[in-house]
């Protein structure tokens, strides 16, 4: 329905900007209460509201559905406190390149700058986590300041766009007749726009790329975000060996022949997984992909070959060359890749196809490798369990259509390494661009409201999930079945080991009393089911996963445990 379609369109601002979101496909408004006028006229153009009950979870969930969808999401908040609490979310989004629109309610135009209840500087406020604030001054001017906020989330590299609307603008009646000439354009897709790279600059990575005796690509989270997961695949099939960055996860299938998996800061020097870091370190051209090149991803940049050659694909200009001087293939993942394939056919690859079968031969060999340093390093029936144990488990019967979700810390890690992505385009969500606890929950409610028919699971510690426990609520609330399992070791595991391993003692913080997290979902009317041996979680997860309702698997874990491979500034962990 369009704005000149609905018989109030022509009352209210709150209409006329429902109508405007409702032209650019937006389906779900993360929000609670506010703005209220807002809320109530979105029903009618076919838009509901996913209402949240932290209000640091929604900016959250609507990056994740943004990641899944394809679409340009809508959080809103009222101004002050609420506002103030959509700042972690949108500096996620913004470091990760994931487009969000943020409305925020103002205070009406006649009170700005007397001092009105809760009152604030939005401007100073979001100006360092979005791309774009402006304040929308007149309520004629709503379609044009729509269209502006959705093209900037959704044109060049992707982040927040924030517009903030004076409660007395969406109560507003519009000047403009109901017939008059409105914008039509349909702006809530990403990325909106795609360009290519320079031929010229193509043609000579095809041929650095020809001529490297050990090229490599390095797959980021741009690949995923410009949906150039297909693109990837053909060039990974000219003989070309792919690892990712853990945003990267699931561009290649990990089961293919040439497939590294993900490489980063947790990689030890020497020992299990070795064979990725001797494949990264040996490169002698580098091709990145959406790859921002940051700490983590590099392992603190001591990770990629010093003397190595570099082809940069990036949407972003100012990311190619920004730690490794780089050829510039300034453009669109998936229509550059799709650019550099053509010329690689054309190329002579004979060299490239003559030492494939011994680099699958040594990958195939590395991965053996790590299995049996695994079976003879963890065990296996251990109670308290080993998140190992856990991990094995799930890889085994989560289908490859599933959607699997991180919170931040040891989180992360055991997804990038316990879980195979089984087909490209699989899906792994992650916070990393700022990495902040307590995102998992509502990151997995927004792939859940992005893709309803997906299994969706999340996996948290007990210190990520203390911080939206509330979001059970909303899950149930919402009709929103996820599976989460917690990690419940009654500590926060990567700031205690950070800390026993840097200083020999600990933070008292670092240790949590016993929580019971079945008992909390079961009170808020989920389903909550204990877990305290290792043979008591498949069928827990199996029964979950079979179930069209919210289940949350509280897993008694060994607190001593953590990744086998995690590396504090240079200091392995202690005991394994």
């Amino acid at each position: 329905m369009t704005v000149m379609d609905h018989p109030t369109a022509n009352t209210t601002g709150a209409h006329v900007m429902a109508a405007a979101l409702a032209r650019h496909g937006v389906t779900e408004i993360f929000g609670q209460s506010l703005p209220s006028a807002l809320i109530l006229a979105a029903p009618h153009y076919g838009i509901r509201q996913v209402g949240y009950r932290t209000e640091n979870g929604g900016a959250a969930m609507a990056d994740a559905y943004a990641r899944i969808s394809g679409r340009v999401p809508v959080v809103t908040a009222q101004n002050g406190p609420a506002a103030t609490l959509l700042v972690p979310g949108l500096a996620e989004a913004l470091k990760a390149s994931v487009p969000v629109v943020a409305i925020v309610q103002d205070v009406h135009r006649k009170f700005t700058d007397k001092n009105a209840f809760q009152e604030m500087d939005h401007f100073a406020l979001f100006g360092g986590v979005s791309k774009w604030v402006r304040r929308v001054a007149d309520v004629d001017r709503i379609d044009d300041y729509i269209d502006m906020a959705f093209t900037v989330a959704a044109s060049g590299r992707p982040g927040p766009a924030v517009l903030l609307v004076p409660l007395d603008v969406l109560d507003e009646r519009p000047e403009l007749a109901a017939d008059a000439p409105r914008r039509q354009a349909e702006l809530g897709v990403w990325p909106l726009d795609r360009m290519g790279a320079d031929p010229a600059r193509v043609a000579e990575a095809a041929k650095l790329i020809a001529g490297a005796k050990r090229p490599l690509v390095i797959a980021g989270g741009g690949v995923h975000g410009s949906q150039a997961v297909e693109a990837l695949g053909r060039l990974q099939e000219l003989g070309l060996p792919v690892a990712t960055t853990v945003m990267g996860k699931g561009t290649v299938a990990e089961t293919h022949p040439l497939s590294l998996g993900v490489v980063g800061y947790f990689m030890a020097p020497g020992g299990r997984a070795s064979h990725q870091r001797e494949l990264v370190t040996d490169a002698d051209v580098v091709l990145l992909v959406g790859n921002r090149t940051n700490q983590n991803g590099t392992d603190s940049w001591s990770l990629y070959p010093k003397g190595a050659r570099y082809i940069h694909i990036d949407i972003d200009g100012s990311e190619i060359g920004r730690n490794y001087e780089a050829l510039r293939l300034k453009g669109d993942a998936r229509l550059v890749l799709t650019q550099l394939r053509e010329a690689l056919e054309a190329a002579d690859l004979s060299a490239i196809q003559s030492r494939r079968p011994a680099l699958e031969t040594r990958i195939a060999d590395g991965r053996a490798a790590h299995e049996r340093d695994m079976e003879t390093l963890i065990d296996w029936d251990a109670a308290p369990i080993r998140p190992e144990r856990l991990m094995r488990d799930l890889d085994g019967v989560l289908p490859e259509t599933a959607i699997t979700v991180a919170d931040a810390s040891y989180s992360s890690i055991w997804i990038a390494n316990g879980l195979t992505a089984r087909r490209a385009g699989q899906r792994f969500l992650t916070p990393r661009g700022l990495a902040g606890l307590g995102w998992g929950l509502p990151f997995a409610l927004g792939a859940k409201a992005a893709s309803p028919d997906a299994p969706v699971v999340c996996l948290t510690g007990d210190g990520g999930f203390g911080h939206v426990w509330g979001e059970l609520e909303t899950a149930r609330r919402m009709k929103l079945p996820v599976v989460v399992i917690v990690l419940n070791n009654q500590i926060l595991g990567y700031q205690k080991h950070a800390e026993l391993s840097l200083f020999g003692d600990h933070t008292d913080v670092v240790h949590f009393t016993a929580v019971d997290h079945a008992a909390i979902a079961r009170a808020v009317g989920c389903n909550g089911v204990r877990v305290e041996t290792p043979d008591q979680f498949l069928p827990a997860l199996e029964e979950a996963m079979g179930k069209a309702e919210v289940t949350v698997i509280d897993v008694v874990t060994d607190e001593r445990a953590h990744p086998p491979i995690t590396v504090f500034q240079g200091k392995e962990a202690l005991d394994y």
